[in-house]
């Protein structure tokens, strides 16, 4: 069974009460946002126009320690983002999908934690939307 890689959602929220509820989303799950980039205005300065795209870094501590601690180069998958974005008029909220974690690291036993992180972001979109 081939596992996609994001889950996305599409909201009729505007693009900041989505930002904003994106924070809370992820604060009521107990996570913290790490740091938020603002691709438009960050491609805008060296004179790219983009569609409204921000990144929200989120991590738990505990689950990051609880993966980290299995291999280092988990590493490279950390932290958990979530994008909110804007296309063709419409509002999405996307977040890469934690299982997939396991697919990049076969060998490694991490048991139901890559599926209970992988919840825990899940909750976070459909809760922002």
């Amino acid at each position: 069974m081939q596992i996609k890689f994001d889950y996305t959602v599409k909201t009729d929220k505007s693009f900041e009460q989505a930002a904003v509820d994106i924070r809370k989303a992820v604060e009521a799950k107990g996570w913290t946002v790490l740091q938020v980039y603002d691709m438009k205005e960050m491609l805008a300065v060296k004179g790219f126009e983009l569609a409204n795209l921000k990144l929200f870094e989120i991590c738990n501590a505990k689950q990051a320690y609880q993966f980290l601690k299995e291999d280092s180069l988990i590493s490279l998958c950390m932290p958990c983002r979530i994008s909110l974005y804007e296309k063709n008029g419409e509002i999405f909220i996307s977040g890469m999908r934690p299982v997939m974690i396991g697919e990049f690291f076969p060998d490694l036993d991490l048991g139901e934690l890559p599926l209970k992180v992988d919840e825990d972001l899940r909750g976070i979109v459909d809760k922002a939307k």
